[in-house]
Protein backbone atom coordinates (compact mmCIF):
# COMPACT_ATOMS: atom_id res chain seq x y z
CA UNK A 1 0.00 0.00 0.00
CA UNK A 2 1.34 3.33 -1.13
CA UNK A 3 1.22 6.00 1.86
CA UNK A 4 0.52 8.87 -0.91
CA UNK A 5 -2.12 8.36 -3.43
CA UNK A 6 -3.78 10.15 -6.47
CA UNK A 7 -5.99 12.73 -5.29
CA UNK A 8 -4.36 13.28 -2.17
CA UNK A 9 -3.95 16.54 -1.14
CA UNK A 10 -0.11 17.43 -0.20
CA UNK A 11 2.06 20.09 0.81
CA UNK A 12 5.66 20.53 -0.48
CA UNK A 13 8.34 20.44 1.98
CA UNK A 14 11.01 20.80 0.13
CA UNK A 15 12.31 22.44 -2.80
CA UNK A 16 11.52 25.56 -4.74
CA UNK A 17 7.96 25.09 -4.31
CA UNK A 18 8.15 24.70 -0.64
CA UNK A 19 5.08 25.60 1.09
CA UNK A 20 2.33 24.87 -1.68
CA UNK A 21 -0.38 22.74 -1.33
CA UNK A 22 -1.92 21.08 -4.14
CA UNK A 23 -3.48 17.79 -5.13
CA UNK A 24 -1.92 14.83 -7.05
CA UNK A 25 -2.90 13.99 -10.24
CA UNK A 26 -0.46 11.45 -11.28
CA UNK A 27 2.01 8.67 -9.09
CA UNK A 28 4.82 6.86 -10.91
CA UNK A 29 5.73 4.07 -8.24
CA UNK A 30 8.43 3.00 -10.02
CA UNK A 31 10.82 6.00 -9.70
CA UNK A 32 8.85 7.28 -6.42
CA UNK A 33 7.62 10.53 -7.79
CA UNK A 34 4.41 12.59 -7.74
CA UNK A 35 2.68 14.87 -10.25
CA UNK A 36 1.22 17.80 -8.02
CA UNK A 37 -1.46 20.10 -9.65
CA UNK A 38 0.38 23.68 -9.83
CA UNK A 39 3.63 22.75 -8.51
CA UNK A 40 7.14 22.28 -10.08
CA UNK A 41 6.15 24.16 -13.24
CA UNK A 42 8.42 23.84 -15.72
CA UNK A 43 8.36 25.17 -19.37
CA UNK A 44 8.92 22.98 -22.70
CA UNK A 45 9.54 23.86 -25.98
CA UNK A 46 7.51 22.34 -28.24
CA UNK A 47 7.56 21.72 -31.69
CA UNK A 48 4.89 22.12 -34.15
CA UNK A 49 3.43 19.09 -36.01
CA UNK A 50 0.63 20.23 -38.32
CA UNK A 51 -0.03 17.16 -39.37
CA UNK A 52 -1.68 16.76 -36.03
CA UNK A 53 -2.93 20.37 -35.92
CA UNK A 54 -0.33 20.90 -33.06
CA UNK A 55 1.11 24.42 -33.15
CA UNK A 56 4.66 25.10 -31.50
CA UNK A 57 5.95 26.80 -28.69
CA UNK A 58 6.68 27.63 -24.99
CA UNK A 59 4.48 25.09 -22.79
CA UNK A 60 4.31 25.23 -19.26
CA UNK A 61 3.55 22.12 -17.32
CA UNK A 62 3.90 20.25 -14.27
CA UNK A 63 7.26 17.98 -13.77
CA UNK A 64 7.47 15.31 -10.96
CA UNK A 65 8.25 15.85 -7.87
CA UNK A 66 10.22 13.39 -5.73
CA UNK A 67 8.05 11.94 -3.20
CA UNK A 68 10.20 12.72 -0.31
CA UNK A 69 9.50 16.27 -0.89
CA UNK A 70 6.12 16.04 -0.41
CA UNK A 71 3.87 15.09 3.04
CA UNK A 72 0.37 14.51 3.13
CA UNK A 73 -1.70 17.57 4.26
CA UNK A 74 -3.97 16.79 7.37
CA UNK A 75 -7.39 19.20 7.59
CA UNK A 76 -7.42 18.53 10.84
CA UNK A 77 -3.89 20.02 12.40
CA UNK A 78 -3.89 22.12 9.45
CA UNK A 79 -0.23 21.17 8.57
CA UNK A 80 1.63 18.90 6.75
CA UNK A 81 1.87 15.14 8.62
CA UNK A 82 3.12 11.94 8.01
CA UNK A 83 1.50 8.81 7.42
CA UNK A 84 1.16 5.23 8.62
CA UNK A 85 -0.15 2.00 7.63
CA UNK A 86 -2.19 -0.33 9.97
CA UNK A 87 -4.34 -3.09 9.73
CA UNK A 88 -7.98 -2.04 10.39
CA UNK A 89 -10.89 -5.28 10.30
CA UNK A 90 -9.14 -7.50 7.97
CA UNK A 91 -7.61 -4.74 5.24
CA UNK A 92 -5.17 -1.86 5.40
CA UNK A 93 -5.50 1.50 6.37
CA UNK A 94 -3.71 5.01 6.17
CA UNK A 95 -3.84 7.07 8.96
CA UNK A 96 -2.26 10.20 10.10
CA UNK A 97 1.04 9.79 12.87
CA UNK A 98 -0.13 13.17 14.88
CA UNK A 99 -3.58 12.02 16.18
CA UNK A 100 -3.74 8.68 14.72
CA UNK A 101 -6.93 9.73 12.50
CA UNK A 102 -7.66 7.83 9.20
CA UNK A 103 -6.77 9.70 5.97
CA UNK A 104 -9.47 7.98 4.36
CA UNK A 105 -12.45 8.29 6.31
Amino acid sequence: MRKIRKGDEVVVIAGKDRGRRGRVSRVFPDQDKVVVDNVNMVKRHRRGNPMQGSSGGIIEQEAPIHISNVAIYNPETDKPDRVGIRWDDDRKVRYFKSNQQLVDA
